[in-house]
């Protein structure tokens, strides 16, 4: 089997399951998978999104500790990582794998990797870091809901402007001084830190945007979203 080049996705739940289309987007989205996947060796990290919010916001009221509520998250991650393993059928692991050792070593069955978060207090964007780095990925896509980086959250501020590259050390910055941009789709501080070390280029963009999705995983520097690099 002819080694591939592999690329890392950080796919948010606000993404997979907004409550819009839902079913119609996984098919879609597994069918560029499966086509990316003759080119890439893809690894995917499933976020949370509302599904795990609702159970946290629950817990919280019911005055659940912070870890019980990150277990909770966990959970809904690996939810919604079983619901991209069922649109994409055979072509996937049939487990989802809890720790990045094990979605490693899957990888070398040729298939589509899907997993979701692993500790509590490791987001799945740090995760998404830690399995680039342990697999030897080329770089990171972060899907989100926000199509890049913006100079503030633009769902608030309508003056936001969009960053189409910016490097590791003004990322890291952004992220130590709490910019807003932090809450806008830009990597947690342990994913920043990983990718930083390990010179991997993170490109941030449209998750719903499918041929964004292909541009990037393709490391194409003609995306409409943020690519962040030396």
């Amino acid at each position: 089997m002819i080694s591939l080049d592999k690329v890392v996705i950080s796919l948010g739940g606000s993404i997979l399951i907004p409550g819009e289309n839902d079913g119609k987007f996984l098919f879609d989205i597994a069918e560029l998978l499966k086509e990316m996947s003759k080119s890439y060796q893809i690894y995917v990290v499933c976020g949370g999104g509302k599904v795990a919010r609702y159970y946290i916001n629950t817990a919280r009221d019911m005055g659940a500790v912070e870890y019980d509520l990150d277990t909770l998250g966990i959970m809904a991650t690996r939810i919604n990582a079983k619901m991209l393993q069922l649109a994409l059928k055979d072509v996937s692991n049939s487990e989802i794998p809890e720790t990045v050792e094990d979605a490693s070593k899957l990888g070398s069955e040729g298939k589509i990797v899907i997993m979701g978060g692993t500790i509590p207090g490791h987001t799945t964007d740090g995760v998404s870091a830690s399995l680039a780095e342990a697999v030897g990925a080329i770089r990171i896509v972060n899907a989100t809901s926000v199509d890049g980086v913006y100079t503030a959250d633009p769902k608030k501020d309508p003056q936001a402007k969009k960053i189409s590259k910016m490097s590791f050390s003004e990322l890291n910055e952004m992220l130590k001084d709490g910019h807003d941009a932090g809450k806008s789709g830009v990597f947690d501080a342990m994913g920043a830190d990983i990718v930083m070390r390990n010179h991997l280029p993170l490109l941030i963009v449209s998750g719903r945007d499918l041929e964004e999705m292909k541009k990037a995983i393709s490391g194409s520097s003609d995306i409409k979203g943020t690519i962040i690099s030396d």
